[in-house]
C-alpha cells in the first residue's frame, strides 16, 4: 500500500466522522463521490480539502475545472498531493 493512501483513508474517515467505516474499508480506487463508493457529496469534500491543506499545505481550487478527477478516488487525491509537494 501507499503510505499517502493510507493517510487520506483515515483523515477521511476521521473529517467526516464516519463511524461505521474504517480506513481499511476504503479501496483507494472507489469513487468518493456518486451513488457508489463511498457516495460523498459537495460538503464532504470541502471538508476532506480544509483538512488536506492543513496537514499537507496543498490547496486544492475549486474552481480548478479537474477538482472532480482530483476528488474522483483516494488514489487520485494522493497523486493530486503528490504533484503538489
Amino acid at each position: 500500500m501507499n503510505p499517502l493512501e493510507d493517510e487520506l483513508r483515515e483523515l477521511i474517515v476521521s473529517a467526516l466522522q464516519l463511524e461505521d467505516v474504517k480506513p481499511s474499508d476504503i479501496d483507494p480506487e472507489e469513487p468518493l463521490f456518486g451513488d457508489s463508493g463511498l457516495a460523498l457529496d459537495s460538503i464532504d469534500a470541502l471538508e476532506i480539502g480544509v483538512q488536506i491543506q492543513k496537514k499537507y499545505g496543498v490547496k486544492i481550487d475549486p474552481e480548478d475545472e479537474h477538482v472532480s478527477e482530483y476528488f474522483r478516488s483516494v488514489r487520485s487525491l494522493a497523486n493530486y498531493i503528490s504533484g503538489k509537494r
